[in-house]
């Protein structure tokens, strides 16, 4: 372990538009920023504090500067919890000792050289005349993701196939359905050629989907957060959401995706809304996987500098002056 000054700032980004789900409606991104410098060399990371989660920018903040300034990834994973805190210094702990050994975090994880990966784009939620609107504005996108999770989702969903009648469709429900608005809307579903399902009812009230047909995959969010999580999925659900706000990091992230994998589980990785430096840890995790969800900076009215760099390929990975 080495000596480690870590930095912290609140920083806000303008979103393009309103972003909307079934918890409620923001304009820009909150994000905190941690440096970590030793020697001369800084490592950045961001994350992104969750309300779902209690969490919030002073309460991570505080998390943050409570860290001994003797440290490293490995000890970090048993000072902090899985979460927002532990995420942004971990990615920064990788970042900087990528920039101490003068090579790419790839190198130092072991993992061959990123490629592009085809990300979906989130439509968030709104009347279904302004989603038909937005989904016929990006019916050139390969895979759209459909934020519902109310009573009255039937005319939104069809209305986004209306206006984008090639995109694969995923829905995230964010924990707002009943079993019986589930069990409702699951043939609908797939009429309307969605192809996964995320989230659907409450994490902690999930059992029931041990119990239900599971006509197309059902994807864990809210109910995964690090590998601890995945016993308790097993019969219930198809797919695990990788996010770094959830697990802590891309350390744990890289861990959780490897035990999914090897329990049956196909695996999504995905983001908050937060910027490119957010999103470029989480690119290394998503070689390969199910589905890419990290379309925060498309998002964005304004980024990072050296952001990443989206395609028709997807989402690239990181230029070193960005992360890694």
């Amino acid at each position: 372990m080495s000596r480690v000054t870590l930095s912290v700032r609140a920083e806000s980004f303008r979103l393009a538009e309103v972003f909307t789900i079934a918890r409620g409606s923001r304009t820009e991104a909150s994000v905190l920023t941690v440096e970590a410098e030793s020697e001369g060399v800084v490592g950045r990371g961001e994350c992104v504090p969750y309300a779902r989660y209690d969490e919030t920018l002073d309460s991570v903040t505080a998390q943050i500067t409570s860290l001994p300034v003797i440290l490293d990834r490995s000890s970090l994973q048993s000072l902090l919890p899985p979460g927002a805190a532990r995420n942004a210094v971990d990615c920064a702990l990788w970042d900087l000792e990528a920039r101490q050994r003068e090579c790419r975090v790839w190198e130092l994880a072991g993992l061959p050289p990123p490629q592009p990966e085809v990300t979906a784009f989130t439509l968030s939620l709104d009347s279904p005349e302004r989603m038909q609107d937005a989904a016929a504005r990006h019916a050139h996108r390969p895979l759209l993701k459909i934020k519902l999770g109310t009573p009255d989702d039937m005319p939104r969903l069809e209305a986004v196939r209306a206006g984008a009648p090639d995109s694969r469709i995923i829905v995230d429900a964010n924990e707002g359905w009943t079993a019986e608005v589930y069990r409702e809307l699951a043939p609908h579903l797939l009429r309307l050629g969605v192809t996964m399902v995320e989230q659907p009812l409450p994490a902690g009230e999930d059992e029931l989907l041990a119990e239900m047909d599971r006509p197309l995959p059902v994807c864990a969010d809210e109910s995964c957060h690090d590998r601890q999580s995945l016993q308790a999925l097993a019969g219930r659900y198809d797919m695990v959401n990788i996010k770094l706000d959830k697990t802590g990091g891309l350390t744990e992230a890289l861990a959780l995706k490897a035990a999914a994998l090897k329990n049956g589980f196909q695996v999504m990785v995905g983001c908050m809304v937060g910027t490119s430096l957010a999103m470029a840890p989480a690119v290394l995790v998503a070689q390969g996987v199910a589905i890419t969800d990290l379309d925060g900076p498309l998002l964005l009215a304004e980024d990072r500098a050296s952001p990443l760099r989206y395609d028709a390929q997807g989402v690239h990975p990181p230029a070193r002056a960005l992360w890694g």
